[in-house]
């Protein structure tokens, strides 16, 4: 049986209609959207848990907020893999319930793929810094110190202190 990441419709079945446009669409933000294993966060479970009443609003789909793999730095929003399931949130078999029973609603499922920016625990992050002349080296946005080494500008990170740092592997 396939999973709901290997059930995708194919691009030449996909639906030509621009079935968003007055759509009504649910957001869900599932660190705070029901807890379910009394952790304090909320979790897929709880989404699960909730998908009648919020079928019952009228919605034509849900848009989930990122629930991927992430050292959770930017509140899941640095993704470390795409294609695992924070364990914070649940399981892929989790997923794979709430797809089929939105489904069941005729609710689509909308996951929110943050494909701007990803954690420097990922993959292609970490192999980005390695050096300047592997595959992924022009993947992310590398700056080089200014001569005397300060930063090449002077933008300062949402989280505090400077955005840049020197990546000695990179030369």
């Amino acid at each position: 049986m396939k999973n709901a990441a290997q059930r995708v419709i194919p691009p030449a079945a996909a639906p030509t209609s621009s079935w968003w446009r007055g759509a009504t669409i649910y957001q869900i933000y599932p660190r705070s959207f029901l807890d379910t294993n009394g952790d304090g966060i909320g979790d897929l479970p709880g989404i699960l848990e909730k998908l009648d009443y919020v079928g019952s609003l009228g919605v034509d789909a849900v848009w989930i907020s990122p629930f991927f793999k992430s050292p959770m730095a930017d509140f899941g929003y640095d993704i470390a893999d795409y294609r695992a399931v924070d364990p914070l949130f649940g399981t892929l078999a989790d997923f794979e319930l709430i797809v089929t029973k939105a489904h069941s609603l005729r609710v689509k499922v909308i996951i929110d793929q943050v494909l701007s920016h990803t954690s420097d625990q990922h993959a292609w992050f970490e192999e980005s810094r390695q050096s300047r002349d592997n595959p992924k080296a022009d993947w992310y946005v590398w700056a080089d110190a200014r001569p005397d080494g300060t930063p090449p500008n002077n933008w300062l990170s949402i989280f505090g202190g400077v955005a840049w740092q020197w990546e000695p592997r990179r030369g």
